[in-house]
């Protein structure tokens, strides 16, 4: 009886969560949702921030992904790892990564190629990579 309820309150905490990050957002059980929230330059780079939500039923303890970044001509800038850490199940995060020799408005698109690093107990295998789910609040397209 415990075990339901304690799910049952995990499936209500998300969505309520997904009722709070957009309008267009859908169940994120089963999911991991990244979203870039904001990307702002500096003199040096352009600050990409992200919100990511651990719509599983199990802690991540590491989760780092390949991703691509895109110029807004289409040719490919750079390929990079953003390490996200820990994210516990249910808990929105953000995480910021600073893309050092590049302004903002240069970037066009962040492609997401792949899980690189993906640790918790009890995480099917695939999961962090399958599972994920990607949208953008700014001009700058993300995919995977």
């Amino acid at each position: 009886m415990r075990q339901f309820g304690m799910k049952f309150i995990f499936s209500l905490t998300l969505a309520a969560l997904a009722a709070q990050t957009s309008a267009q957002e859908v169940d994120l059980t089963g999911k991991i949702s990244v979203e870039l929230n904001a990307a702002v330059s500096t003199d040096t780079s352009c600050t990409l921030t992200f919100m990511i939500i651990n719509g599983l039923d199990a802690q991540i303890d590491k989760a780092v992904y390949e991703t691509v970044l895109f110029d807004t001509d289409g040719q490919v800038n750079r390929l990079t790892l953003f390490d996200f850490g820990s994210l516990p199940p249910a808990r929105p995060r953000v995480r910021q990564f600073a893309v050092h020799e590049m302004s903002c408005d240069q970037l066009g698109r962040v492609l997401f190629n792949g899980a690189n690093t993906c640790e918790g107990a009890d995480l099917e295998d695939g999961i962090c990579a399958k599972g994920l789910t990607l949208s953008s609040r700014t001009n700058i397209e993300v995919l995977g």
